[in-house]
């Protein structure tokens, strides 16, 4: 008897990886890099509870593809971080997986190379080495956790994870919120369904007992304590969300639900029908509604890259363009500067009386 007509039956093979243990040992978390990540999340964590007035900015490429960009992006945000951070406290958007609907780019970890070629274990390092130097660049950083095993890989250089709308809905990423080390937000479901987020907030906070890997690489059952740090992030659906009917009935129901009124504004996706001109729109709104009295929006979301909008990645990634996307288009540089620095002129009044 055979094990081969039920074992694998459409698995062409299996290539082992590293370990999270030994990636870790040739990519440490040093003190310069430590010492950013626990400040980010500790003021990330302050400014869900009410104790730090400044606006939450997850800023960045909707996904990384090029490191030398990034490097670059990440330089000039740093200034910026260093320049607004008495109004605004800017996390930088590092995404290295990307979800599907059908087929596609998964992201960087998946293919790094841009050519279907799935060199992960080369992804998992040139993942972790570029946040080992956002960190030590001072840089807090935020990402979408989308896969449960990577997260053993790098989340201990992670200030603040997402969760998407594709996968807000399914268990296996409710469980692993519930263990995240970092504040977690919860993407509203395609469609605009708050319901979705809200459920899965309350999953995250409790705890739960799951299969996982250790950082040997074991299969190991991961018990949580619960994620109290959860929140919802608002990016429109069938329409648009962040106008102020749509945050007061988001607020409604997240009170409704004995949950804490805290949003974050995607002021990408559905949210600017994906048109980067209409993001400092809906930034210039959300900043409108907090100068006029919201104290619910605790932070928004921006996609931004060094040149605009996006690119289709062909058949040679050597042809492809410095700096601009090649998932959502982007604002460019200059954008970002000229409407974070609009928003905090604006908002460094209004920000301090909102402390609880």
């Amino acid at each position: 008897m055979s094990s081969s007509n039920v074992d694998n039956v459409n698995v062409q093979s299996q290539d082992l990886l590293p370990t999270p243990a030994e990636i870790k040992e040739k990519l440490p978390l040093d003190p310069k890099a430590y010492e950013t990540v626990v400040e980010g999340r500790q003021v990330v964590q302050n400014i869900l509870d009410g104790r730090d007035h400044r606006l939450m900015v997850v800023v960045g490429p909707c996904s990384i593809h090029d490191i030398d960009a990034a490097k670059e992006y990440a330089r000039k945000l740093k200034a910026l971080h260093d320049e607004l951070q008495d109004t605004l406290y800017i996390v930088m958007r590092v995404y290295f997986e990307k979800p599907r609907t059908t087929t596609g780019w998964k992201g960087f970890i998946n293919d790094p190379r841009l050519d279907d070629s799935f060199h992960i274990e080369e992804g998992l390092y040139g993942a972790r080495e570029l946040l080992l130097y956002l960190a030590d660049l001072g840089l807090p950083t935020g990402t979408e956790a989308l896969d449960p095993i990577t997260p053993q890989y790098i989340s201990d250089l992670v200030t603040w994870t997402a969760i998407g709308a594709r996968t807000a809905e399914s268990q296996t990423h409710r469980e692993m919120a519930s263990g995240l080390s970092t504040p977690v937000g919860f993407k509203n479901g395609t469609d605009g369904s708050l319901q979705v987020a809200v459920n899965a907030l309350r999953s995250a906070s409790t705890p739960h007992n799951f299969l996982g890997i250790n950082q040997q690489g074991q299969c190991a059952v991961i018990r949580t304590r619960g994620n109290n740090y959860g929140h919802v992030v608002l990016r429109g659906g069938n329409q648009p969300n962040y106008d102020s009917v749509s945050v007061a009935l988001a607020e409604k129901e997240l009170d409704d639900a004995g949950l804490r009124t805290q949003l974050v504004v995607d002021c990408s996706h559905s949210n600017s029908n994906k048109d980067p001109a209409l993001q400092p729109l809906v930034l210039e709104n959300i900043t409108n509604q907090i100068i006029e009295g919201n104290r619910s929006i605790v932070g928004v979301m921006v996609e931004s890259h060094l040149g605009w909008g996006n690119q289709k990645l062909g058949d040679d990634p050597s042809a492809l363009e410095y700096g601009v996307s090649i998932t959502d288009p982007c604002i460019d540089w200059s954008t970002t500067e000229r409407v974070l620095r609009d928003a905090a002129d604006k908002l460094r009044d209004a920000l301090p009386g909102r402390i609880r």
